[in-house]
């Protein structure tokens, strides 16, 4: 039997608006059009682990407004257990997303209900927690909630995937408990103390990965975009696996396919590099679509996509 995915995380109203280019500090720009789209980092996680069939729990935290119910069905919809997620008052997380002709995007996540989740949340769900093959998590809930869960997944010896977004600087120990940290390139800059305008190339990211690998956690997947992926393990391996190249309508979301990709790869028993190959492939597709949620894709899709790759 199947151990199902527990990611414990935000979920957000996005707000969805695309013009020519994402608009620079003071500039206004007029843009193409606007659109309601659901997300959250956290639920983007969850329905992309559903859409590829693997069973998945979500632990979250909706508000009592218009969005609130809405959110909560459209996981539902997806497949997602979502007997983990509560309606608190107030408002719901929500994100104003702007989105480039390049497919490039600026995003402003307000947290909301995202904000109101505890430490408790986690010991309330022990239950379901311990039956878990992987945790997912991301920075969009407060800090206390994820050393909470790594400490949880330390002791019961269950892998946790803790994607740094939005990022911040972590306490040394958290770190000690992460299976899985995947920063993308902005991410990597924050955490690494590298200057914003400073590019990330293969060989950076190869510097930034033995930097965090020495703060403890076992294993670093750097997402670099067109630039594929650096993975990087304790146990000494070095891995470099080139992205799919796809014409790029809207990348919001993109991690949070390839963290899903990954997780339920790694599951199934695929190796190290097959298994980030195949997260790099629902990211892929991902960034054809637009939506956080709606871009996901269904483990059949992700099979044809490989297997045309194989082909060409």
């Amino acid at each position: 039997m199947r151990k199902p995915i527990v990611v414990v995380g935000s979920i957000n109203q996005d707000l969805v608006g695309t013009a020519d280019h994402v608009p620079l500090p003071g500039e206004t720009v007029i843009g193409r059009d606007f659109t309601l789209f659901h997300g959250g980092k956290g639920a983007n996680q969850a329905v992309g682990v559903a859409r590829l069939a693997w069973p998945v729990h979500m632990i979250a935290k909706v508000g009592d407004d218009a969005f609130g119910a809405p959110l909560k069905r459209a996981l539902k919809s997806a497949g997602v257990d979502v007997r983990g997620v509560k309606a608190v008052k107030g408002s719901s997380g929500v994100a104003l997303i702007n989105i480039g002709g390049d497919g490039q995007n600026s995003i402003l996540v307000i947290p909301g209900s995202n904000w109101k989740m505890q430490p408790a949340d986690v010991i309330k769900n022990a239950a379901l927690l311990r039956r878990a093959g992987m945790f997912l998590a991301q920075l969009e809930i407060p800090l206390a909630i994820i050393e909470t869960l790594a400490v949880f997944a330390s002791r019961n010896q269950i892998p946790f995937m803790l994607d740094p977004a939005p990022a911040r600087e972590l306490p040394s120990g958290l770190l000690r408990d992460v299976t899985w940290i995947t920063p993308n390139e902005s991410e990597t800059r924050i955490l690494c103390g590298l200057p914003a305008s400073e590019p990330i190339t293969p060989e950076t990211a190869a510097g930034c990965a033995e930097m965090l690998l020495e703060r403890g956690p076992a294993n670093v997947i750097i997402k670099m975009g067109v630039q594929g992926c650096l993975v990087a393990t304790r146990d000494g391996q070095r891995l470099n696996v080139p992205a799919f190249p796809v014409q790029a309508v809207d990348s919001t979301a993109a991690g949070d396919a390839f963290n899903a990709g990954l997780a339920v790869s790694l599951l199934a028993g695929k190796s190290l590099k097959d298994a980030a190959r195949y997260a790099s492939a629902v990211a892929a597709i991902s960034v054809t679509r637009r939506g956080a949620q709606p871009s996901m894709p269904k483990a059949d899709e992700v099979a044809r996509f490989l297997k045309n790759q194989k082909a060409t």
